[in-house]
């Protein structure tokens, strides 16, 4: 069943009134909600799929800084007052989403206080990600880093297979596209996932947690304290 973790933390009726004051969208894969640094129109609660936050970092090339599926919102510079973020929102997998004007998400911030704990809440948890993930690109080998964001790109995707090429991961990750081959090779060696014409399918999930760095679980545990 599709749905969103923060809303279904709401109350029936908060969530209802919610709900109605936007409407469910097909976010299709390769979809830029918006650039950084530009106007946001709406916030977004995907109900299955995930989406990127891109940094921009030179011409034509970001870095990956947070991936956001079903257990959060793209959008939250807009629960603090602020029209315009400074990442870009790239759909990476696609499927449906609760999307909702700025006028009506902000006027139904004041009235329903429930769901301003839980995106207060939320954006705790977006900021210790982050931090997680500028330590991680700092200190962590390719390999680990892969390992964790193939882990976090599966929960999101809610299937045991996704199509992302070397040259997309490279970009997301920051680094070259021999670096991909070489890690991802590495890990299809151990038989933890298969690679086939951009087709990933993780073979093995406890194993590739066990290969990952510790910013995998660290995160998750960073929603489940908070956010249950």
């Amino acid at each position: 069943m599709k749905s969103n973790r923060l809303l279904a933390s709401l109350s029936r009726t908060d969530r209802r009134k919610l709900m109605a004051a936007g409407d469910t969208v097909d976010l299709r894969d390769g979809d830029i909600l918006w650039e950084a640094q530009s106007r946001m129109r709406y916030a977004y609660f995907p109900l299955e799929g995930f989406i990127s936050q891109l940094i921009p970092v030179a011409a034509r090339k970001n870095l990956e800084l947070a991936l956001v599926g079903n257990e959060g919102m793209i959008g939250m510079p807009l629960a603090l007052g602020v029209n315009s973020s400074i990442l870009q929102a790239l759909v990476q997998g696609p499927g449906e989403a609760l999307r909702i004007g700025v006028a009506s998400f902000r006027r139904e911030l004041k009235q329903l206080p429930a769901l301003r704990q839980r995106l207060s809440s939320y954006i705790y948890v977006l900021h210790a990600q982050l931090a997680l993930t500028a330590a991680c690109i700092r200190f962590h080998s390719l390999d680990l880093r892969l390992a964790c964001w193939l882990l976090m790109t599966h929960d999101r995707a809610g299937l045991g297979s996704f199509h992302l090429t070397h040259e997309f991961l490279a970009q997301m990750l920051g680094v070259r596209r021999v670096g991909i081959t070489n890690a991802a090779g590495a890990l299809q060696k151990r038989n933890l996932l298969s690679y086939t014409r951009g087709e990933i399918t993780i073979l093995d999930r406890y194993g590739l947690e066990k290969a990952s760095c510790r910013c995998y679980r660290a995160s998750r545990d960073a929603y489940e304290s908070v956010l249950g």
